[in-house]
């Protein structure tokens, strides 16, 4: 089996990036676990079939999903409009 990169969308909060390594680290041949909390971006490097870490994780109790275009489209929308948040005439920014 060659090296692999799967990039997945995982809803994550807090501490759900611990529980994600932990769901990884018992899977072989995962060489490298990428977290991009604020765009629930998760890229996984390693020998190990896509579906096998898919399943890993949604056996963790998270939501997850591999990552498309629409995601991508999504993260990008979000980052951008973070910054002018209004609820109920209060400001974030």
């Amino acid at each position: 089996m060659e090296l692999e990169t799967v990039e997945l969308k995982v809803e994550m909060v807090g501490i759900h990036e611990k529980r994600l390594r932990k769901c990884l680290s018992k899977l072989r041949g995962i060489e490298k676990v990428e977290v991009d909390a604020n765009s629930q971006k998760v890229v996984v490097t390693g020998y190990a079939h896509r579906n096998k870490i898919l399943k890993a994780i949604r056996r963790g109790g998270l939501k997850a999903d591999f990552w498309s275009a629409q995601n991508e489209l999504l993260s990008a929308y979000a980052s951008a409009s973070y910054g002018n948040l209004r609820f109920n005439n209060f400001n974030f920014s």
